[in-house]
Order: C-alpha cells, then structure tokens, then sequence
C-alpha cells in the first residue's frame, strides 16, 4: 500500500514547474518512496531534520526534491527545486527546515 504524500509549502506547485522529464522521474521516485523503498539516487540532508533526505534528478538541469518518510501516515514533501551548481544553496536548506518545523507542528497538532 502506497502511503500519501503532504506537500508542504509550494513544492507541488514547483515541481509542476519543472520540466516534463524531470516531473516524470521525480512522480516515479516518489512513487518508490510511498512504498517503502528508497529512491535510486538519494542523500541524506544533515542539518535539516532527523531523517531528511534527497531525491536527486539529473536531466538537462539538476532537480531535487527534500522529504521525510519516517512516519506511517505519510511522506512529507518539504521542497522541490532545481540548482545549477554542486552544493545546494542555503537559501533552500533554510526553506527545507522551516517547513520541516511546519510538519512537526502539524503532526502533534493531530489527535
């Protein structure tokens, strides 16, 4: 059984923004994740969150998506975006870890 995915912030609407290639790798890594599985190129992201990690695409372009799939209920999307240098800018990992802060809050906030 597939779990479902709780998209935080702007991060479907970002990868809607991304080209078609990239959506399409990236539905079917987040497809592997639901299930249980890791995705076939990934890294974790310290300094996030506990059990953050990455979803990297390589396409015409560098496309990644941040998530937390530790919990039963759902995988949780923090953010999507595309890069053009190796290291990923601070601006983003600052995004991933407010909206990683949002999902904890959310989730103590559910009966």
């Amino acid at each position: 059984m597939l779990r479902p995915i709780h998209w935080l912030g702007s991060s479907l609407d970002d990868i809607r923004a991304m080209p078609e290639d990239a959506r399409r790798d990236i539905g079917v890594e987040l497809t592997l994740v639901q299930g249980g599985d890791l995705p076939t190129d990934w890294k974790p992201i310290r300094g996030v969150g506990v059990s953050v990690m990455e979803i990297r695409v390589h396409r015409p372009g560098e496309f990644r998506v941040i998530y937390v799939a530790k919990f039963a209920e759902a995988v949780y999307v923090l953010h999507a975006f595309g890069k053009k240098s190796q290291k990923t800018p601070k601006a983003d990992l600052d995004l991933a870890k407010r909206r990683y802060a949002q999902m904890l809050a959310l989730r103590r906030a559910k009966p």
